[in-house]
């Protein structure tokens, strides 16, 4: 397109400002460390960090003063007992460690924070608290306490049919309470209660991990909600979740099993003349499992009896004299650590959308989307009536559910009627993956609002929007949304449905890129490194799936080399080295073990184990019944990762302050380059290997062509997509993470378009087209055998998330990782009329809006506080750069603010 000259439009930044500060500056959303809940740290330095807004262009921060006191008296009066920074000369907003006094277990301590900033003197931040919790396991009062055996009425075979358990106890505090804490660590999975009421909103707690590892608790401030003086009584349910896990007595060789679920409980009161108090579980507490929860299993649902309802089984007074005293139970045996990442949480509630009516009085209910939670239900009907509620993601030709790629999973909640009025009812320790739901047992029809869907997945914001002039782009991107929403379960997991939800590596190594521009997931996965780094075994190897839950050790760069990736990831979004200096020597055992086991003298990687996964077929007849699950393994691929990896761990060996590795990096690195382009790449056609997609984007994605080659083999690239697959991708799971961006880097941001709006097959419009409302695992999953074709996946979004925010939102970090500084270069591809993308990181909110009007190109930009962008403007526009600093060709650079281009 003819560019015309540019204008610049300065734009004073206004925003949703309020009026109690506008004009000035607003000190905002302070974090500690990114903790979602600050009620347990167990850091005694944890990071603290702020955000700015302000109605000023051009804000920036010269210096800031931090108050860390004891009380919220002494911080009202500007005393940091613990901590008082002073005025310090500094822009930093981000990660400042708490350098205080040293501060004792089971401690709350408050802060706040002012700045002063080239446009004046904020005023001080509201006040902010942590707590630093129980950071020894000498901390821990108590004993571990449950039954560790089945009971007459459960059945501990292949598909256990094991109820919940049910612990409670009273006690007295004194008069002049102080505050108080509970701490917890209920497994599998608890709901915590005191004098009748649910503490906290969290739903699946705590977050999973490989228990013989490590074990989280968490905690909750109760200092409001005990009875000073009076009895109290305090009730937790223990579910099975990953504990007791899902299929017993099967592949013991192959499928993690911990035991039966227990607890462990301290509730710390300090009392106001200075002492200390701590309720803890022990042989006095009582406990039953003939509740009314008979079976709760994450493969097969749950199934509830009203009739065996406790009544006010966790308040004061209730009559337990047919319980049985707790008993004392064997540790899990992994560390105890606060959790410093989200707890799932009941996210969203969704209306059905249509009801029908099917043979045999049962009912089919359409949420109209593919959503991952449980219902609730409105029933009524006669005492022991069983309704039963079975899910799936799709319908049959005949309009009966689709179980079949569901394989064992049974996938069914039951409810047995009390015979009151109305009872509502849903379920506490299962989730499903549908979009469908069977209902029957009602005694009379339904109607839509007798159900409820509960979305359940972490509790994280969404921080990013993606909307353009194509509807289909936006869909796709709607598609994504709710299916890597729908697979955070305090673990990245590959699906929601069936009998598999295990946090495969390979799925989010690209995708948890993209993903962070949408959700606030960074500490999700800090917490998802830590369970890879567990998951090593001594000799270096790691497996596939972390925690690993299924023992997959199969030895490959690509599944196991997410460790480095989401490592990578997470040090460019936040510019957080402490995931690199905590990971890097697991990350170079690792590599080490690959070297020595599978590198052969050419310095060719030769182990591989799925090669270019869920490769499309050739068409959708060929592809239709045949099973996906058919691994080809590549030692090109696994030769070009370790190249690829050897350049990231020369970064993370300076990050680390271990220069001194990099010598042996460079020099492996120079070798594995030479052994792959004498194995791979042949000469006289200009391609490597095989000349698929993959074959060749690998090393032009890696930088592993030699300059007087890249356009020959980017020609062999753009020559399969347009000529041999009719302008369509043939890449599976590894390939498609390097496919847009590769493309676009090239100077073909159109044919990645292309790609992204195909309706055909194989494409992420075909399976909108073909009525997914998520992504699917195959290309081909509307025909493909059903053992493996999940309609719920995130893995074949490849690099497209990241594509649509850093290529056609033209946000990145850049160079200068953490975005204080970073990049702001939209691609505009023709056949694109518009698209407007925004993202909240770290420091705020920042805007790219660009539309084709009027012959003309506009281009909106935000910029937050305390940032600078460098924008990268189109070459055939013609700014006039005197007022700003020319860094090369169209770049300039802008402090924060809001502004407008035309050309």
């Amino acid at each position: 397109m003819q560019y015309k000259q540019l204008t610049i439009i300065l734009i004073m930044l206004f925003g949703s400002i309020s009026p109690a500060w506008a004009g000035g500056v607003q000190v905002i959303r302070l974090k500690v460390e990114g903790l979602h809940n600050p009620e347990a740290i167990d850091r005694v330095a944890p990071l603290l960090s702020w955000q700015l807004e302000s109605s000023h262009k051009g804000l920036w921060q010269e210096a800031y003063q931090v108050i860390v006191a004891s009380s919220e008296d002494l911080l009202a009066k500007g005393q940091g007992d613990l901590w008082d920074s002073g005025k310090l000369l500094s822009g930093d907003s981000q990660g400042i460690p708490y350098a205080g006094k040293p501060l004792q277990t089971n401690t709350k301590v408050y802060w706040k924070v002012k700045v002063w900033t080239n446009r004046g003197e904020s005023d001080w931040s509201a006040v902010y608290h942590w707590r630093l919790g129980l950071r020894y396991q000498k901390d821990w009062k108590g004993r571990w306490i449950g039954f560790d055996r089945a009971f007459p009425w459960e059945e501990i075979s292949t598909f256990p049919t094991m109820g919940a358990r049910y612990f409670r106890n009273e006690f007295v505090p004194k008069d002049n309470i102080k505050s108080a804490t509970a701490y917890i660590i209920g497994l599998g999975l608890y709901e915590l209660s005191l004098n009748g009421q649910k503490v906290g909103d969290a739903v699946l707690a705590p977050t999973p991990t490989d228990y013989e590892e490590n074990v989280k608790y968490n905690a909750f401030d109760l200092s409001d909600r005990l009875r000073a003086g009076e009895r109290n009584a305090v009730g937790v349910v223990l579910g099975n979740g990953r504990y007791f896990t899902m299929r017993q007595h099967y592949k013991a060789y192959k499928i993690k099993n911990f035991g039966f679920p227990k607890l462990l409980l301290n509730i710390i009161i300090n009392y106001e003349d200075g002492t200390t108090e701590t309720i803890s579980t022990s042989d006095q507490w009582m406990g039953t499992a003939d509740g009314p929860i008979r079976n709760n299993n994450e493969y097969d649902g749950e199934y509830y009896d009203a009739n065996k309802e406790l009544g006010a089984w966790d308040e004061v007074g209730f009559d337990d004299s047919s319980w049985l005293p707790a008993e004392y139970v064997q540790e899990p045996g992994g560390d105890y650590q606060a959790q410093l990442n989200e707890n799932m949480k009941v996210m969203k509630e969704l209306r059905p959308v249509a009801i029908s009516a099917r043979a045999g009085q049962r009912y089919m209910l359409d949420m109209g989307q593919n959503m991952v939670g449980w219902l609730r239900i409105r029933v009524r009907g006669n005492q022991g009536d069983t309704v039963r509620l079975t899910f799936a993601e799709s319908l049959q030709e005949d309009g009966e559910l689709f179980l079949t790629n569901l394989r064992d999973a049974k996938v069914t909640d039951t409810y047995i009627l009390k015979g009151q009025e109305t009872e509502i009812w849903e379920p506490k320790f299962t989730y499903h993956g549908f979009r469908f739901v069977e209902v029957s047992g009602l005694l009379d029809p339904p109607i839509l609002e007798d159900f409820v869907g509960q979305v359940v997945y972490d509790d994280i914001r969404t921080v990013g929007q993606f909307e353009t002039s194509d509807p289909m782009l936006n869909q796709i991107y709607q598609n994504a949304w709710w299916g890597i929403a729908g697979n955070y379960k305090g673990m990245p997991v590959d699906c929601p449905q069936r009998n598999e939800r295990q946090p495969w590596l390979g799925d989010r190594a690209v995708g948890a890129y993209g993903e962070n521009y949408m959700f606030d997931n960074s500490r999700l996965y800090r917490k998802w490194l830590e369970d890879i780094f567990y998951a090593q075994r001594g000799d270096g190897s790691i497996p596939d799936v972390a925690p690993a839950y299924w023992r997959y050790y199969s030895d490959n760069m690509t599944w196991p080399g997410t460790y480095l990736m989401i490592a990578d990831m997470l040090y460019k979004q936040t510019a957080d080295t402490s995931v690199i200096r905590e990971h890097y020597p697991a990350m170079k055992k690792w590599l080490a073990y690959m070297k020595e086991l599978y590198m052969s003298p050419d310095f060719v990687l030769t182990k591989d184990s799925y090669g270019d996964w869920v490769v499309p077929p050739p068409s959708i007849e060929a592809g239709r019944g045949q099973n996906a699950d058919v691994k080809r393994p590549s030692p090109l691929i696994s030769t070009a990762y370790y190249y690829y990896f050897m350049n990231l761990m020369i970064d993370f060996a300076t990050l680390s302050g271990q220069e001194g590795d990099i010598p042996c990096f460079q020099q492996l690195r120079d070798q594995v380059l030479s052994g792959f382009q004498e194995a791979f790449y042949q000469p006289e056609e200009g391609y490597y290997g095989d000349n698929k997609m993959t074959d060749n984007l690998l090393p032009l994605a890696f930088g592993m062509v030699d300059e007087q080659d890249k356009d020959r083999v980017f020609e062999q690239l753009v020559n399969t997509i347009m000529v041999k697959n009719q302008g369509h991708l043939s890449t599976g799971l590894i390939g498609t993470q390097w496919l847009m961006r590769t493309l676009s880097d090239f100077g073909r941001a159109d044919l990645a378009l292309q790609l992204a709006t195909n309706t055909s097959y194989p494409s992420w419009g075909y399976m909108v087209e073909n009525g997914a409302s998520t992504i699917w695992e195959l290309w081909h999953g509307n025909v493909a055998k059903a053992s493996m074709n999940s309609q719920n996946h995130t893995m074949l979004l490849g690099d497209l998330m990241l594509w649509y925010y850093e290529y056609l939102g033209g946000i990145k970090a850049g160079e200068n990782p953490g975005f204080k500084e970073f990049v702001l270069a939209p691609v505009m591809p023709e056949g694109l009329d518009w698209a407007r993308v925004s993202y909240e990181c770290p420091y705020g909110q920042i805007l790219s809006h660009w539309e084709r009007k009027n012959q003309q190109m506009h281009w909106s930009i935000q910029i937050p506080p305390n940032t600078r962008a460098i924008i990268q403007l189109p070459e055939a526009a013609s700014p006039d750069l005197s007022q700003y600093p020319d860094l090369e060709g169209g770049r300039i650079v802008l402090p924060s603010g809001q502004y407008h281009f035309t050309w």
